[in-house]
C-alpha cells in the first residue's frame, strides 16, 4: 500500500468478495434523474466489479501529490490528494482504459465527442474533501457537456444543489459506483464531497472528462 495510505484501511466491499474487475454492462441499467434547468444525473450502482482490487492497484501506481492554493488571503493544501492524465497520457490501468471507451460510446449520441481525460482524487479519510463547485474551466461555462465519475473504496456522501440555492441531492458513492453529471449540471449545479466525523475509509474518484474541459 502507498505511503499516501498508510494508518488507512479500507473496508471491502460484500459485493465485491471473488469478483474479477471488469465492467458491466451500460445499456438501460443506467438510472437518470432530470433536474431542473436543463440538467441530469445518471447513477449505475456496482458498474465496476472487483473495484477493491482496482482501488488498491491504483493507490500503488498512480503518481499521487497534494498542492496548495490561494484561499482568500492565505495558501491551504489542497484536501486530497490528486492525479491528471491529460488527452493521449497513458491510464494508469487498463480497466480506465476500457470504462473510458465504454462512457464514450455509450453517451456519444447525446456528447457528440469522447471523454478524453482523467482526474483522479484521493480521499484518504474523512477530514478529505471537496468544496462546493462546477467544473466550469474551460468550455464547460458556457456550453452544456457531461463529467463521468467512477468512485471506488469506502462510499462518500456526494451531494448535489442547484445554484442560487435549493433542496440538496445526496448520494452515497462507492466500489465501483458510477455517476455521470450532464446537460447544464455544471453550470446550473454544485457539488460538493463534505467533509465527515464518522470513521470512514479512503476512497478514490476517476472523472472522466471531455476536451477543453476541467
Amino acid at each position: 500500500m502507498t505511503a499516501a495510505l498508510q494508518g488507512c484501511a479500507l473496508q471491502g466491499s460484500l459485493w465485491d468478495v471473488g469478483e474479477e474487475a471488469g465492467l458491466r454492462d451500460l445499456g438501460r441499467s443506467v438510472r437518470r434523474t432530470v433536474l431542473s434547468r436543463g440538467a441530469w444525473l445518471d447513477l449505475r450502482p456496482g458498474w465496476a466489479t472487483g473495484s477493491d482490487a482496482l482501488f488498491a492497484r491504483l493507490t500503488d501506481v498512480v503518481p499521487w501529490h497534494g498542492e496548495r492554493r490561494q484561499m482568500y488571503d492565505r495558501v491551504v493544501d489542497v484536501p486530497r490528494l490528486l492525479s491528471f492524465y491529460g488527452e493521449g497520457d497513458p491510464l494508469p490501468d487498463p480497466l480506465l482504459v476500457q470504462a473510458r471507451d465504454d462512457l464514450s460510446r455509450h453517451y456519444a449520441a447525446e456528447l457528440g465527442e469522447p471523454f478524453v481525460t482523467a482526474g483522479l482524487c484521493l480521499y484518504r479519510d474523512g477530514r478529505d474533501s471537496v468544496a462546493w463547485h462546477g467544473d466550469t474551466i474551460g468550455r464547460s461555462r458556457t456550453e452544456d457537456t457531461m463529467v463521468a465519475i467512477l468512485s471506488l473504496g469506502s462510499p462518500r456522501a456526494l451531494l448535489l444543489r442547484p445554484r442560487g440555492g435549493g433542496p440538496t441531492l445526496r448520494h452515497q458513492l462507492g466500489h465501483g459506483d458510477l455517476v455521470v453529471m450532464g446537460g447544464s449540471c455544471q453550470r446550473t449545479w454544485e457539488h460538493a464531497i463534505p467533509k465527515t466525523a464518522r470513521p470512514v475509509g479512503p476512497r478514490i474518484s476517476v472523472q472522466f472528462r471531455t476536451r477543453g474541459v476541467r
